[in-house]
């Protein structure tokens, strides 16, 4: 049997995957239902959050719907499909991907066809490295918690200070990644400004958005500030790309 990336059984496979999770959630969806009425809350309160919540979920099914699109040409739509129903993230898929890819001597965005061999290398690097979360969460995320807790009771203003740190540590690591093609600009190789620039026209449009809920009090912008900054920071990579080359 031939392989390709959008093959029949890859779908049927990740669609037995996510049709458990999508099981779960309907099961705990009930449970917190039953759960509602019992501790008197009402059918109609539940429903206006219910439906509220089934809104505010549109926000983030946009960035997803993107992100497997993006994903889609080098890999197929069923691994970005199931990677992204499970647990992951664009940022997060699209890195280890790439550097699955790079170790192959592939390249990212102009891979014309996988192997087998190939496929299930980037997917066992997707799919191996993000499981460190899920063991690592029970492992250490209680001691953890506890200490957090015990610095702020001790002092909040250094635990502040720790807590952005960590997360400042975190979206350095995805800017690194941003840049690290940048010193090619100075031979003269002007491609590794594509990723810097793309990166500033999505955060100018957060600013933006930022600005309206301010300002203008528009406060409906902030869930959907994340998938306005990712379709416009996308879009902007197709003139960016052409300009640059």
């Amino acid at each position: 049997m031939e392989f390709y990336v959008n093959h029949p059984v890859l779908f049927v496979l990740a669609g037995a995957l996510i049709a458990v999770v999508f099981a779960q959630s309907v099961f705990f969806l009930v449970k917190a239902w039953r759960r509602g009425i019992e501790i008197g809350l009402g059918r109609e309160r539940l429903k206006k959050v219910a439906l509220t919540a089934a809104v505010f979920t549109v926000a983030p099914a946009v960035a997803i719907v993107i992100s497997v699109i993006t994903l889609a040409k080098d890999l197929g739509v069923a691994l970005p499909w199931l990677r992204l129903s499970v647990i992951g993230s664009l940022s997060y898929e699209t890195i280890a991907a790439t550097n699955a890819e790079s170790a192959m001597g592939l390249t990212f965005g102009r891979v014309e066809s996988l192997t087998a061999s190939q496929y299930v290398t980037i997917a066992s690097v997707m799919t191996v490295s993000i499981m460190v979360g899920i063991w690592l969460v029970p492992v250490i995320g209680k001691k953890l918690q506890s200490g957090l807790i015990s610095l702020e009771n001790r002092d909040k203003r250094w635990s502040d200070i720790l807590s952005a740190s960590m997360f400042i540590g975190m979206i350095s690591a995805f800017v690194g990644f941003v840049f690290c093609d940048f010193a090619a600009v100075f031979s003269g190789d002007t491609r590794g400004l594509i990723p810097v620039l793309v990166m500033l026209v999505s955060a100018g449009v957060m600013c933006v958005s930022g600005v309206l809920v301010k300002k203008l009090k528009w406060a409906w912008i902030a869930d959907y500030a994340l998938p306005i900054s990712l379709i416009a920071g996308m879009a902007s990579a197709i003139p960016i790309t052409g300009w640059l080359g």
